[in-house]
């Protein structure tokens, strides 16, 4: 084995000396995933999905979407990203930002891997299959803009109390998965619960209301919940769950119901469907994440965002038609 240094690159590879001819698939993992199960799987999980593969591991956050800027400009055909929602993010960041377009895979070793859940992975990954049992697939993107600034996202975004859980949710360091959630979601209603005046706007619906959440989905999952069940990556569409001023009492009534991914629909302060382009104009600075990554936090004081669709901008390897999650 030998380890070959190329700028900030880190590269782990079994051949006996770095050679200018490389496999074509790239992993790029972060060691600290899942609560750090990911710097343990990865490398078993390349002995049956990609033998070949060279390995490079994350330093910092951010450090993936560089490596996967500097993988696609080196000419591999497949950039993977391993570790969660977070890796996922930053290693579709750095892809549509890169002249080359590669394609992308995904090998669920974080916490909640929403996304893998998305791309019908749950099959492929519980068998232990090789390349065969995944397809190539063009899906859509969602970008955030606003104060100049873009970020882009492949499967969740949350506005106000859902941005609020996936801050709280960093703090909680020994649960994972739906549980982390859950719990971050009676801290975050416990510790934020604010409903500023927002003017929403869905196509051609403009909602003015006080605001506790919106949800702006790809997928299927935001932080572990099933919150929108119908959507699909590749519809050119954001499903949106658009939730007034509830009360506390009211929260943690339909919990389990979130939970199961059976949102109300005959709530008069909860209004679900579909939009390609979604802006937001609070009256309060907002807290946004993507992908459990944040488009801004109150600190910042972003008061107006918009979310639009890039219809068809990435290449993925998912599964071939299972839903049924990683």
């Amino acid at each position: 084995m030998s380890v070959c240094s190329i700028g900030r690159i880190v590269t782990i590879s079994t051949s006996p000396r770095c050679s200018v001819a490389r496999p074509s698939t790239c992993v790029i993992f972060n060691p600290a995933a899942g609560r750090g199960r990911a710097r343990k799987l990865v490398h078993n999980v390349r002995t049956w999905a990609a033998p070949s593969a060279e390995l490079w591991a994350t330093r910092e956050p951010g450090h993936a979407l560089e490596l996967a800027e500097q993988a696609a400009a080196a000419g591999f055909e497949v950039v993977v990203a391993a570790g969660g929602d977070g890796t996922v993010n930053e290693v579709g960041n750095g892809l549509l930002r890169a002249n080359r377009r590669a394609v992308m895979g995904v090998w669920p070793l974080g916490s909640s891997n929403d996304y893998a859940f998305a791309l019908g992975l749950g099959k492929w990954w519980k068998r232990r299959g090789d390349g065969a049992g995944l397809r190539r697939r063009t899906v859509d993107i969602g970008v955030i803009r606003g104060r100049g600034r873009e970020h882009f996202y492949l499967n969740c975004a949350g506005v106000g109390f859902n941005g609020m859980v996936a801050l709280d949710s960093r703090r909680i360091r020994w649960l994972r998965g739906m549980p982390l959630y859950a719990l971050a979601y009676l801290r975050a209603m416990a510790w934020y619960f604010r409903t500023p005046v927002t003017r929403v706007g869905l196509d051609e619906l403009e909602l003015v209301s006080p605001l506790l959440a919106l949800t702006v989905n790809l997928g299927i999952r935001e932080g572990g919940f099933p919150i929108t069940p119908s959507a699909r990556v590749d519809d050119g569409r954001f499903d949106f769950v658009h939730v007034a001023d509830l009360r506390r009492w009211e929260l943690i009534a339909n919990l389990p119901r979130l939970m199961a991914g059976n949102i109300p629909t005959n709530h008069p302060k909860i209004r679900t469907g579909t939009a390609a382009r979604i802006q937001v104009k609070s009256d309060a600075p907002l807290c946004v994440h993507a992908d459990g990554e944040f488009a801004c936090v109150p600190a910042d004081g972003v008061m107006e965002l918009t979310f639009e669709i890039l219809a068809g901008r990435l290449v993925v390897e998912g599964g071939a038609g299972d839903s049924s999650g990683p």
